[in-house]
């Protein structure tokens, strides 16, 4: 027997705000665990998406300056090299 995948988050609120009380107690309920989510969020060591697009762009751009450095300091040995076996 196949198990069920548990219902979505916002099912689950809907179904415990109709037990409770109505279209009323869902929204007051939904607030309340929008607040409970937001705090527990802000304890967390996260960032919003905005923060790390922002992160990410500077890493591939300092990732790209990397691999030019690299591509410049192999050209200068292999020179340098080429100048210390010249006889």
């Amino acid at each position: 027997m196949a198990l069920k995948p548990p219902p979505a988050p916002w099912t689950v609120l809907h179904q415990l705000g109709e037990t409770i009380g109505g279209a009323g107690a869902t929204g007051d309920l939904d607030k309340r665990l929008r607040g409970l989510a937001q705090a527990a969020l802000s304890r967390l060591d996260v960032v919003n998406r905005e923060e790390f697009d922002a992160q990410s762009e500077i890493l591939e751009r300092t990732r790209a300056r990397v691999i030019e450095l690299e591509t410049t300091l192999a050209a200068l040995t292999e020179e340098l090299e080429t100048l210390t076996n010249t006889p």
